[in-house]
């Protein structure tokens, strides 16, 4: 996104606006984690990126599409989840960019059952 004002231009990069996605996703109940491949999980290690994981943007001028691979949580109504999730994304983005999200899609990549879950908190508590 690039707006010109009098005082200057604001520029807001795809990188911005795909963490904040990535963060109002993972803070959707339902939602046990993103998805990303094999390759894209070995080039986020790396360059640091990891918040951005299962999250794709395309931002214009003064719109965005948004592309999310999740995990959700076992036992939850998927497309009850998804849409939530669709709400929560538009809206996080919208309120913290200006930008007018035009759609926000979802690939459901896994589901995740208790024990992946305790075992995936559990790493991440002794790290």
């Amino acid at each position: 996104m690039t707006e010109e004002l009098q005082t200057g231009i604001i520029r807001i990069s795809d990188d911005v606006v795909a963490t904040i996605a990535g963060l109002a996703a993972l803070e959707t109940p339902g939602i046990a984690a993103m998805s990303g491949g094999i390759s894209e999980g070995l080039a986020k290690r790396l360059s640091g990126k990891n918040a951005q994981k299962g999250v794709s943007v395309e931002v214009g001028q003064l719109e965005a599409a948004i592309d999310l691979r999740i995990i959700v949580k076992y036992g939850i109504p998927i497309q009850e989840v998804c849409r939530q999730l669709q709400e929560n994304v538009r809206e996080t983005v919208a309120n913290m960019t200006g930008l007018h999200v035009v759609e926000v899609n979802i690939k459901v990549e896994g589901v995740a059952f208790r024990e992946e879950e305790t075992a995936a908190e559990e790493a991440a508590r002794l790290k």
